[in-house]
């Protein structure tokens, strides 16, 4: 079964035809919220607000682990995560969609493995490409089946939060590599490595980074929201097309 996690203004589907919500208590503390159950053209998917359905979870106060572990309890094989980014690498403009390759983590603090009990043995996961090559490529399809031009790879850097950037740490984080900065992408990737769930995300570009393009004195929160919602609806026509063409 396919899961999506909606991120930043997407706390529901509207092509969602709602079935049924279920409260989960998992062993790590309860997810974000009920997971909803519903049908896209015909297919059963499942969808959590990463956020919380009132959009109150903080990045870093998102229980990450509960989040996963609840969704592949559910049936959850396969999780397409959608994040609000902004743009470091000069063609990521406002309202580009992207499918990420690679992550650098610079998150701290969260509560990122499974595998942290004392008396269990040492496990380490492969987090070589950190995303799911066979779903990335899906999605690329999907988007071009539904008209949207995805941008093809690319590095998301993962930063705490709640608070935005300084124009130095962006600097730092292009020189670094990245061409994206999000707060939401890690640990959940690692987490959804360390159950064998195959994870890929879109990324919506919803402003310049700091320091750069209109972002270059400050970031203007409330442009934010007006590029938001117009390119998570391309981001329901993309999950149409995903879900009919692989028919989960």
């Amino acid at each position: 079964m396919l899961a999506i996690i909606g991120g930043t203004g997407l706390t529901q589907l509207s092509n969602l035809e709602i079935t049924h919500r279920q409260v989960m208590r998992t062993p790590y503390g309860e997810p974000s919220g009920a997971l909803t159950f519903g049908l896209i053209n015909q297919h059963e998917v499942i969808f959590i607000a990463r956020h919380g359905y009132g959009h109150t979870l903080p990045p870093h106060l998102v229980n990450y682990r509960a989040n996963m572990w609840a969704l592949k309890e559910q049936g959850a094989k396969r999780i397409v995560s959608i994040a609000s980014v902004g743009g470091i690498r000069d063609d990521l403009v406002p309202g580009t969609l992207v499918v990420p390759s690679q992550i650098v983590d610079y998150t701290h603090g969260r509560a990122s493995t499974y595998f942290d009990a004392r008396d269990q043995a040492v496990t380490h996961i492969d987090f070589t490409h950190p995303y799911s090559a066979a779903l990335r490529s899906s999605l690329l399809k999907a988007g071009r089946l539904a008209g949207e031009n995805l941008v093809d790879g690319g590095v998301y850097a993962a930063t705490q939060g709640p608070r935005l950037e300084t124009a130095a740490e962006i600097n730092r984080y292009e020189g670094d590599g990245a061409d994206m900065v999000g707060m939401t992408g890690m640990p959940e990737a690692a987490l959804a490595r360390e159950l064998g769930l195959s994870y890929a995300a879109i990324a919506v570009v919803v402003n310049h980074a700091a320091g750069r393009g209109e972002s270059s004195d400050g970031i203007n929160l409330e442009k934010i929201s007006a590029v938001a919602q117009p390119a998570l609806a391309r981001v329901r026509n993309i999950i149409e097309r995903l879900v009919e063409n692989d028919g989960e």
